[in-house]
């Protein structure tokens, strides 16, 4: 793979869906959907991300009875997604519902696992949680684990997290890292890192939204980044 970068199309419409995806032209292969813009327009974003020859990972965050979230998965996977996720949280047999449904669509989507939101830091975790007696480092490696065991293809974690989770599941599973930017920003995400860095931590795909969809020129921002990721790549080898 040598383009790790998905970009989330967090937009209100399909006019805009197409602006975006004009904007970034051939930079980027995938593309996330998530609430905002499936609550607006439904699986006709999905075709729609497909027309433009884009890779889908639909982000739903699935969360609920394992009936419900197993009839859910069966649905996306008729969409032909390339990955869709669910909450580690919700359990052994919600997770593995959602495993057999995913494993019995025609196009298979993979099936990863989200464990602590990156808008989440200890403060927060506390406040939410109380004292659980666990860091939100030691709390997703955790779930990692689990989702090892439950056979999902892969996790959601922050960057930070990232070199954590390779020491104690070794390659497996796959990491996607939300929470990835090129510098500072004072958005909602807490728990950061650079694209280069998190290469180096041992990301696999790299969620970059704002610093890419917010660029006056997208497709360029694309391309800074990847040069970036190449640099860290080179520097991995050589080690």
């Amino acid at each position: 793979m040598t383009n790790p970068i998905i970009v989330p199309l967090d937009v209100p419409d399909r006019s805009s869906e197409r602006r975006l995806l004009n904007r970034l032209a051939d930079s980027v292969e995938i593309v996330k959907i998530g609430k905002q813009l499936f609550t607006s327009e439904g699986p006709d974003s999905v075709r729609i991300a497909h027309a433009y020859g884009k890779r889908v990972f639909l982000d739903l965050k699935y969360h609920d009875i394992p009936n419900t979230v197993a009839e859910a998965v069966r649905s996306a996977a008729t969409l032909g997604v390339w990955m869709l996720n669910v909450h580690v949280s919700g359990g052994g047999p919600m997770v593995q519902a959602a495993r057999k449904a995913s494993d019995g669509a025609g196009s298979s989507p993979l099936l990863i696992g989200v464990t602590v939101l990156t808008s989440l830091d200890d403060e927060l975790w506390r406040d939410v949680f109380g004292d659980t007696g666990r860091s939100i480092e030691s709390q997703v490696v955790h779930m990692a684990r689990v989702a090892c065991q439950w056979e999902l293809d892969g996790v959601i974690a922050s960057p930070q997290e990232v070199a954590a989770i390779r020491n104690a599941c070794g390659t497996d599973p796959p990491s996607v890292t939300p929470g990835v930017r090129p510098s500072a920003s004072g958005d909602d995400q807490r728990r950061t890192m650079t694209p280069g860095d998190a290469i180096r931590a041992g990301a696999d795909y790299l969620v970059i939204g704002r610093p890419i969809t917010e660029a006056a020129d997208p497709a360029g921002a694309t391309r800074a980044i990847l040069e970036d990721i190449e640099t860290a790549r080179v520097a991995a080898s050589a080690r």
